[in-house]
Protein backbone atom coordinates (compact mmCIF):
# COMPACT_ATOMS: atom_id res chain seq x y z
CA UNK A 1 0.00 0.00 0.00
CA UNK A 2 1.69 3.69 -0.85
CA UNK A 3 -0.21 7.18 -1.58
CA UNK A 4 -2.27 6.97 1.34
CA UNK A 5 -3.91 10.62 2.21
CA UNK A 6 -6.40 10.97 5.03
CA UNK A 7 -8.80 13.85 4.95
CA UNK A 8 -8.94 14.94 8.41
CA UNK A 9 -9.61 18.21 11.29
CA UNK A 10 -7.32 17.98 14.07
CA UNK A 11 -10.17 18.18 16.57
CA UNK A 12 -12.17 15.11 15.30
CA UNK A 13 -12.48 12.36 17.25
CA UNK A 14 -12.92 9.56 14.51
CA UNK A 15 -9.91 11.38 12.72
CA UNK A 16 -7.81 10.88 15.41
CA UNK A 17 -8.70 7.28 15.84
CA UNK A 18 -7.22 6.74 11.92
CA UNK A 19 -3.93 9.03 13.23
CA UNK A 20 -3.41 6.63 15.70
CA UNK A 21 -3.84 3.44 14.14
CA UNK A 22 -2.14 4.89 10.91
CA UNK A 23 1.11 5.55 13.05
CA UNK A 24 0.69 2.57 14.95
CA UNK A 25 1.27 0.89 11.65
CA UNK A 26 4.15 2.94 10.96
CA UNK A 27 2.01 4.07 7.75
CA UNK A 28 3.18 6.91 5.56
CA UNK A 29 0.56 9.26 4.63
CA UNK A 30 -0.43 12.49 3.18
CA UNK A 31 -2.83 14.89 5.53
CA UNK A 32 -5.28 16.53 3.97
CA UNK A 33 -6.95 19.29 6.49
CA UNK A 34 -10.96 19.60 6.42
CA UNK A 35 -12.05 22.56 8.42
CA UNK A 36 -15.35 22.14 9.80
CA UNK A 37 -15.88 25.46 11.20
CA UNK A 38 -14.34 27.64 8.78
CA UNK A 39 -16.45 29.12 5.88
CA UNK A 40 -19.12 27.18 7.24
CA UNK A 41 -17.85 24.15 7.11
CA UNK A 42 -15.38 22.85 4.58
CA UNK A 43 -16.48 19.26 4.47
CA UNK A 44 -19.71 20.86 3.08
CA UNK A 45 -18.47 21.55 0.04
CA UNK A 46 -19.20 19.60 -3.30
CA UNK A 47 -15.51 18.75 -4.06
CA UNK A 48 -15.45 16.76 -0.44
CA UNK A 49 -18.74 15.41 -0.57
CA UNK A 50 -17.38 13.83 -4.05
CA UNK A 51 -15.49 11.91 -1.73
CA UNK A 52 -17.34 11.34 1.48
CA UNK A 53 -21.04 12.17 0.58
CA UNK A 54 -22.24 12.55 4.01
CA UNK A 55 -19.67 14.93 4.78
CA UNK A 56 -18.15 13.80 7.72
CA UNK A 57 -14.09 13.05 8.77
CA UNK A 58 -11.96 11.08 8.16
CA UNK A 59 -11.94 9.66 4.93
CA UNK A 60 -9.20 7.65 3.35
CA UNK A 61 -7.75 7.90 -0.04
CA UNK A 62 -5.85 4.77 -0.97
CA UNK A 63 -5.27 5.29 -4.82
CA UNK A 64 -8.25 4.63 -6.47
CA UNK A 65 -10.14 3.35 -3.26
CA UNK A 66 -12.10 6.24 -0.96
CA UNK A 67 -12.74 4.62 2.76
CA UNK A 68 -15.41 6.07 5.03
CA UNK A 69 -16.22 5.65 8.48
CA UNK A 70 -13.41 5.28 10.96
CA UNK A 71 -13.83 1.85 12.61
CA UNK A 72 -13.77 0.66 8.46
CA UNK A 73 -10.81 2.79 8.06
CA UNK A 74 -9.36 1.00 11.12
CA UNK A 75 -10.20 -2.55 10.10
CA UNK A 76 -9.28 -2.45 6.53
CA UNK A 77 -5.41 -0.73 7.47
CA UNK A 78 -5.42 -3.94 10.16
CA UNK A 79 -6.53 -6.59 7.44
CA UNK A 80 -3.78 -4.90 4.30
CA UNK A 81 -0.95 -4.43 7.47
CA UNK A 82 -1.39 -6.97 9.93
CA UNK A 83 1.21 -6.29 11.83
CA UNK A 84 0.83 -4.84 14.59
CA UNK A 85 -2.52 -6.30 14.95
CA UNK A 86 -5.44 -4.28 15.82
CA UNK A 87 -7.10 -7.24 17.25
CA UNK A 88 -6.54 -9.94 19.03
CA UNK A 89 -6.40 -13.47 17.81
CA UNK A 90 -8.94 -15.10 19.53
CA UNK A 91 -12.57 -14.81 18.56
CA UNK A 92 -13.58 -13.32 21.73
CA UNK A 93 -11.42 -11.33 22.90
CA UNK A 94 -11.76 -10.18 19.47
CA UNK A 95 -15.73 -9.38 20.11
CA UNK A 96 -14.80 -8.28 23.97
CA UNK A 97 -12.48 -5.36 21.57
CA UNK A 98 -14.79 -4.48 18.90
CA UNK A 99 -17.38 -4.39 21.87
CA UNK A 100 -15.88 -1.74 23.77
CA UNK A 101 -14.71 0.37 21.01
CA UNK A 102 -18.24 0.05 19.10
CA UNK A 103 -19.62 1.47 22.73
CA UNK A 104 -17.23 4.41 22.21
CA UNK A 105 -17.63 5.06 18.48
CA UNK A 106 -21.50 4.09 18.44
CA UNK A 107 -22.91 5.15 21.94
CA UNK A 108 -20.84 7.71 23.12
CA UNK A 109 -19.33 10.11 20.12
CA UNK A 110 -22.74 10.53 18.24
CA UNK A 111 -24.37 12.20 20.94
CA UNK A 112 -22.02 14.60 20.86
CA UNK A 113 -20.14 15.02 17.85
CA UNK A 114 -20.36 18.98 16.04
CA UNK A 115 -23.47 18.21 13.75
CA UNK A 116 -25.14 17.45 17.08
CA UNK A 117 -24.18 20.29 19.53
CA UNK A 118 -25.05 22.68 16.82
CA UNK A 119 -28.57 21.54 16.18
CA UNK A 120 -28.97 22.08 19.84
CA UNK A 121 -28.12 25.54 20.11
CA UNK A 122 -28.94 26.70 16.27
CA UNK A 123 -32.53 24.36 16.30
CA UNK A 124 -33.77 23.40 19.91
CA UNK A 125 -32.12 27.64 21.27
CA UNK A 126 -30.21 25.30 23.57
CA UNK A 127 -27.55 27.94 25.65
CA UNK A 128 -24.00 27.07 25.96
CA UNK A 129 -24.67 25.89 29.31
CA UNK A 130 -27.56 23.64 28.26
CA UNK A 131 -25.35 22.05 25.49
CA UNK A 132 -22.32 21.02 27.87
CA UNK A 133 -24.64 19.78 30.18
CA UNK A 134 -25.82 17.23 27.29
CA UNK A 135 -22.41 16.46 25.93
CA UNK A 136 -21.18 15.41 29.64
CA UNK A 137 -24.46 13.28 30.82
CA UNK A 138 -23.87 11.63 28.07
CA UNK A 139 -20.39 11.18 28.01
CA UNK A 140 -20.21 10.06 31.56
CA UNK A 141 -23.06 7.92 31.40
CA UNK A 142 -21.21 5.69 28.50
CA UNK A 143 -17.67 5.59 30.43
CA UNK A 144 -19.59 4.42 33.47
CA UNK A 145 -20.32 1.56 30.81
CA UNK A 146 -16.45 1.32 29.35
CA UNK A 147 -15.28 1.23 33.28
CA UNK A 148 -17.52 -2.05 34.12
CA UNK A 149 -16.10 -3.58 31.20
CA UNK A 150 -12.44 -2.64 31.82
CA UNK A 151 -13.11 -4.02 35.50
CA UNK A 152 -14.23 -7.25 34.77
CA UNK A 153 -12.45 -7.89 32.06
CA UNK A 154 -9.07 -9.69 33.11
CA UNK A 155 -7.27 -9.34 30.28
CA UNK A 156 -6.96 -5.20 30.71
CA UNK A 157 -3.95 -4.35 31.42
CA UNK A 158 -1.49 -1.15 30.70
CA UNK A 159 -4.02 -1.20 27.83
CA UNK A 160 -8.00 -2.46 27.50
CA UNK A 161 -6.90 -5.57 26.15
CA UNK A 162 -2.92 -6.16 27.47
CA UNK A 163 -0.36 -4.52 27.26
CA UNK A 164 -0.47 -3.34 23.77
CA UNK A 165 -3.28 -1.39 21.71
CA UNK A 166 -6.11 -2.58 19.99
CA UNK A 167 -9.20 -0.95 18.19
CA UNK A 168 -10.51 -0.54 22.05
CA UNK A 169 -7.52 2.17 22.80
CA UNK A 170 -7.73 3.60 19.41
CA UNK A 171 -10.92 4.67 20.40
CA UNK A 172 -11.16 5.31 24.03
CA UNK A 173 -8.40 7.81 23.79
CA UNK A 174 -9.79 10.03 21.53
CA UNK A 175 -12.83 10.21 23.65
CA UNK A 176 -10.92 10.73 26.93
CA UNK A 177 -9.04 13.58 25.24
CA UNK A 178 -12.26 15.59 24.35
CA UNK A 179 -14.12 14.54 27.78
CA UNK A 180 -10.97 16.51 29.48
CA UNK A 181 -11.37 19.35 26.73
CA UNK A 182 -14.89 19.74 27.61
CA UNK A 183 -14.47 19.40 31.66
CA UNK A 184 -16.03 16.16 32.16
CA UNK A 185 -15.80 14.19 35.55
CA UNK A 186 -13.86 11.33 34.91
CA UNK A 187 -12.85 11.06 38.91
CA UNK A 188 -15.16 7.78 39.08
CA UNK A 189 -13.47 5.99 36.14
CA UNK A 190 -10.08 4.89 37.90
CA UNK A 191 -9.38 1.77 34.77
CA UNK A 192 -10.24 4.70 31.91
CA UNK A 193 -7.82 6.86 33.10
CA UNK A 194 -4.72 4.84 34.14
CA UNK A 195 -5.05 3.28 30.40
CA UNK A 196 -5.03 6.78 29.44
CA UNK A 197 -2.53 8.01 31.06
CA UNK A 198 -0.01 5.38 29.74
CA UNK A 199 -1.43 5.79 25.94
CA UNK A 200 -0.99 9.02 25.57
CA UNK A 201 2.99 8.87 26.30
CA UNK A 202 3.32 6.50 23.70
CA UNK A 203 5.01 8.01 20.42
CA UNK A 204 1.62 6.97 18.13
CA UNK A 205 -0.41 8.74 20.32
CA UNK A 206 1.71 11.69 20.47
CA UNK A 207 1.96 12.08 16.93
CA UNK A 208 -1.61 11.62 16.66
CA UNK A 209 -2.69 13.91 19.18
CA UNK A 210 -4.48 16.66 18.45
CA UNK A 211 -2.03 19.56 19.30
CA UNK A 212 0.62 18.10 16.94
CA UNK A 213 -1.58 18.03 13.90
CA UNK A 214 -0.34 20.86 11.11
CA UNK A 215 -4.20 22.30 11.45
CA UNK A 216 -4.01 22.65 15.35
CA UNK A 217 -5.06 26.13 15.72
Amino acid sequence: MSGLALYTYFRSSCSYRVRIALHLKGLAFESRYIHLLRSGGENWKPEYRRQNPLGFVPTLIDGSQSITQSLAIIEYLDECHPDPPLLPKDKRDRAWVRALAQLVASDIQPLNNLRVLDFLKSQLLANERQSQNWYKHWVEEGLYGVEALLRNHRKARSCCHGDTPTLADICLIPQVYNSKRFDCDLEPFPIVQRIYAYCVKQPAFQAAAPENQDDAH
